[in-house]
């Protein structure tokens, strides 16, 4: 409960601290939003009518008091670009972002147990781990345009962009399970064929990661007594690993996973963009590109939020894996 209490306190604290940031750099920001609004041809009383209807004339202290007043309410204000309240517009995107990455960190955590698994089952093949560093090293964009170009461009065997072929408004807006739950197969398959491009991209680093992080904590359990005494008891080495190694291994790699999941979400970012994905990922870019503050705050307090979350979920994790760990270390 204490462990709890610190994540809580510290995780609030942090979020208003960014929160704040963002309310700074907004007054270097050149883009007027009272302007966007209004549009270029509108005359100055128009913009100021504007600007004094959404606060914007008021300082920026009083600004961020009268935000946070509204965050209390669960009021993170309406959008500039899409004219619609911020809480809405994240409902709306975010179970497209939430389908691409539970796909994209599921395969990643997958591939990458395979690859340590069979690198400590067979120590040749540890050769290949100069190749994975060298894929894991390209930058995410650069993986992102050449998938779609050689894929989707050159080859044609999967759609580079958006999540299906037809409009479906369903009952979760996540299509995997709106179309299972109709029970479409083609509509099914056609999901999964959208799906597949961005999350092996958004997977590939995440595979690297943890496959390395793995295969490494593998290795030094490997040479332990009780590994050759169940070798000793005629078990085959993929059973040993899965049996004993895994777990033993597995804080390293649950370090790696919840850093690679955090990161994810910058990744996301990039990945949508390119796949035109829509997603938050995509709402945040465009939303940059609007100098939207109150659609930029929402999605990042919500990441920020994903952020605190999934790092005391990790740390819960290795301490299950491993009881020696305590959480109250820091």
């Amino acid at each position: 409960m204490a462990f709890l209490l610190r994540k809580i306190v510290g995780g609030i604290t942090t979020l208003l601290l960014m929160t704040f940031v963002v309310f700074c750099l907004q007054s270097v920001v050149p883009t007027d939003p009272a302007r966007l609004i209004a549009g270029p041809a509108a005359p100055a009383s128009t913009v100021e009518a504007i600007r004094s209807e959404m606060g914007l004339d008021d300082n920026l202290v009083t600004r961020y008091g009268r935000f946070l007043h509204r965050l209390t309410q669960g009021d993170l204000g309406s959008s500039v670009r899409t004219r619609q309240p911020v809480v809405n517009d994240i409902a709306r995107y975010l179970p497209a972002t939430l389908e691409l990455a539970a796909v994209a960190m599921t395969l990643g955590i997958l591939f990458a147990t395979i690859i340590a698994v069979v690198q400590a089952a067979y120590p040749h093949t540890r050769i290949l781990r100069i190749f994975f560093v060298g894929i894991g090293s390209a930058p995410v964009y650069l993986t992102a345009l050449v998938v779609v170009y050689v894929v989707w461009f050159k080859l044609g065997w999967l759609p580079g962009s958006g999540r299906l072929s037809v409009r479906l408004n369903g009952q979760t807006g996540i299509l995997l399970i709106d179309t299972a739950l109709l029970a479409e197969p083609r509509l099914f398959v056609d999901a999964i064929s959208h799906l597949i491009l961005p999350a092996l991209v958004l997977a590939l680093p995440i595979t690297v990661a943890i496959s390395q992080a793995l295969s490494s904590s593998l290795y030094d359990v490997m040479r332990q007594g009780y590994i050759r005494t169940a070798r000793g008891k005629g078990l085959s080495i993929i059973v040993v690993i899965v049996r004993h190694g895994l777990r033993n291994a597995a804080n390293s790699a649950l370090t790696m996973g919840g850093l690679q999941a955090r990161l994810m979400f910058g990744n996301m970012l990039i990945v949508e963009r390119v796949f035109g994905w829509p997603g938050l990922g995509m709402y945040m870019v465009q939303s940059l590109a609007y100098s939207d503050l109150p659609a930029i705050l929402g999605v990042a307090l919500l990441l920020g939020a994903v952020y605190i979350i999934v790092g005391t979920a990790v740390r819960i994790a290795q301490q299950i894996a491993d009881p020696r760990i305590s959480v109250q270390s820091p």
